[in-house]
C-alpha cells in the first residue's frame, strides 16, 4: 500500500507486482440538477477527479445506483447512466460494470474509479512545504447554485455555467500538474476550498496564507450567500473553519463562499515551481487562478486576507 486512508487522501494507491501503482476510490450521491443526463455526467467526473487528484490516470470504471422504482421512473436511470458512461469514455476509460439496487425515495449514483499511476509520480495531499504557492484550477460556488436550482432561484445563467463547470474533467490540470512536477495536489469537493486546504496543511504539517480577492467564483455566488441560499454541509463546513482560520476582513456571507460544500471542483495544487506550473497549465489551455501561499505554521491554520471580488 502506498497510499492510505491515514493522510486523508483523495484515493489509495496500491502497488501492483509490476511495479505499477493502482489508484482506487468510489463516490456517490443523490442528484443535484435537475437534468438526470447531466446528474450522471456529474457524479462521473466527480468520482473520476480523485483518480486525477493523485497524478493518476482513469481506466476503468463500475457504477453504483440506487433507484426508488416505485417513485422515480427507471427509464430515467436509463438517462443517469448514459450520461457517466459519456464522461468516463470521454477520458479515455470504461464502464466494465456495476451494481444497482432499489432504494425508498432519493435515487444514487456514483462511480468506483480505478486508473494507474508511477509510484514515483504519486501526487499526495501531504506533501506541502513552506514556500509553495497554491494554484486552483476551477471557480467555486458549486454549492451554492445547485442550492438555489433545488430552491427555485437559480437564474438559466447560473445554472447553465455550474453544470459545464461540474461535468469539465480535471485531466488537463492533472497533466499539467504531473509535467510541472508538483508536489501535492487535492481536488476541491465537499469540505469546500478552505476545507480541503486545512486538510491538506493538516496532513503536511504546515499552515497557508489565502488572498480572497484571488479566489474564482461562479456568478452570482455571493448574492446567494447573502441571502442564505446555502447548504447544511457549507454551514458546517464554515463552523468546523472556525477553528483553525483567521478570517480577517471577511464578512459571514464571503466565509460560506469559501466553505461551500463543491462537486466536481478543481484541484488545488501546491508547488515549488510556480514559473513551470503556471506555464504547464498555460499550455494544457487550463484557467487557473493563484490564490495563496504555503508557511510554516500550527498544521491545518489559514490566515485569508483581502475580499472576495465578483
Amino acid at each position: 500500500m502506498l497510499v492510505s486512508e491515514e493522510t486523508g487522501d483523495d484515493a489509495a494507491v496500491y502497488r501492483l507486482p509490476d511495479g505499477t501503482g493502482l489508484v482506487a476510490t468510489v463516490d456517490f450521491f443523490t442528484p443535484i440538477v435537475d437534468d438526470p443526463t447531466d446528474w450522471g455526467r456529474i457524479a462521473a467526473a466527480n468520482a473520476l477527479s480523485d483518480v486525477y487528484a493523485m497524478g493518476g490516470t482513469p481506466k476503468f470504471a463500475l457504477a453504483i445506483a440506487g433507484w426508488p422504482v416505485d417513485e422515480v421512473p427507471v427509464a430515467l436511470l436509463a438517462d443517469v447512466l448514459r450520461g457517466g458512461r459519456e464522461v468516463v469514455e470521454a477520458a479515455g476509460a470504461a464502464i466494465l460494470g456495476g451494481h444497482t439496487i432499489t432504494t425508498e425515495h432519493e435515487p444514487l449514483y456514483g462511480l468506483i474509479a480505478l486508473g494507474f499511476v508511477d509510484p514515483d509520480g504519486i501526487v499526495t495531499n501531504a506533501s506541502a512545504t513552506p514556500g509553495m504557492t497554491l494554484f486552483l484550477t476551477k471557480p467555486i460556488g458549486t454549492g451554492l447554485i445547485t442550492t438555489a436550482i433545488k430552491r427555485g432561484v437559480a437564474t438559466e445563467e447560473q445554472a447553465r455555467v455550474a453544470v459545464e463547470t461540474m461535468i469539465a474533467l480535471n485531466a488537463a490540470p492533472a497533466a499539467a500538474m504531473r509535467a510541472a512536477g508538483a508536489a501535492a495536489a487535492t481536488d476541491v469537493t465537499g469540505f469546500g476550498l478552505l476545507g480541503h486546504l486545512r486538510r491538506m496543511l493538516e496532513a503536511s504539517g504546515c499552515g497557508a496564507r489565502v488572498d480572497a480577492a484571488r479566489a474564482p467564483l461562479l456568478p452570482g455566488v455571493l448574492d446567494l450567500a447573502r441571502g442564505d441560499v446555502v447548504a447544511g454541509g457549507t454551514k458546517r463546513n464554515h463552523a468546523w473553519l472556525n477553528e483553525t482560520t483567521d478570517w480577517g476582513e471577511l464578512t459571514p456571507p464571503e466565509r460560506l463562499v469559501l466553505a461551500d460544500a463543491q462537486t466536481s471542483g478543481g484541484l488545488l495544487i501546491a508547488t515549488a515551481g510556480p514559473g513551470r506550473l503556471r506555464a504547464e497549465l498555460a499550455r494544457h489551455e487550463v484557467s487557473f487562478a493563484e490564490i495563496g501561499s504555503v508557511f510554516e505554521g500550527r498544521p491545518g491554520t489559514i490566515t485569508v486576507v483581502g475580499r472576495l471580488t465578483e
